[in-house]
């Protein structure tokens, strides 16, 4: 059965895309731990990040450099958290946020699905994607 993730990657799950290539996607996270959380996931279904193979591990971390500055500036934190959790859903994922302390990393604290503001969403993939120069599906505007 395909993962949550490859159903939103087919289109058959609704998210906020930030960027789109042949190797990866990133959207947004319906459970962020502060607005701007993005999720950069392969659009092959592999389980563990230990399992990919090593070009497309490598693209994953240079898209999310990319991301990762782009988060910063939207949001002028002086970090963005970078994490490889991959006990919730069975597709490699890494975790991208703005970050300004050690404590933000608490998952544990992260909003419910149902308790994020959907304008705040819009807002956090629209800023992200104006750094990044990417449409509402993620792709380039070139």
């Amino acid at each position: 059965m395909a993962s949550v993730f490859s159903k939103i990657i087919t289109g058959d799950l609704p998210a906020r895309f930030v960027y789109r290539d042949k190797t990866c996607v990133a959207f947004l996270s319906i459970e962020p731990l502060r607005y701007g959380h993005t999720l950069v996931v392969p659009v092959e279904e592999v389980d563990k990040w230990t399992d990919l193979d090593p070009q497309t591990w490598t693209h994953l971390n240079e898209v999310a450099l990319e991301i990762g500055e782009a988060i910063k500036n939207a949001y002028d934190t002086p970090r963005t958290g970078y994490v490889i959790a991959g006990f919730d859903v069975p597709h490699t994922h890494i975790h991208l946020f703005p970050t300004e302390k050690m404590e933000e990393y608490d998952f544990s604290k992260a909003y419910a699905a149902e308790d994020t503001d959907d304008a705040a969403m819009d807002e956090a993939a629209a800023r992200i994607r104006q750094h990044l120069g990417t449409n509402e599906d993620g792709y380039r505007e070139d």
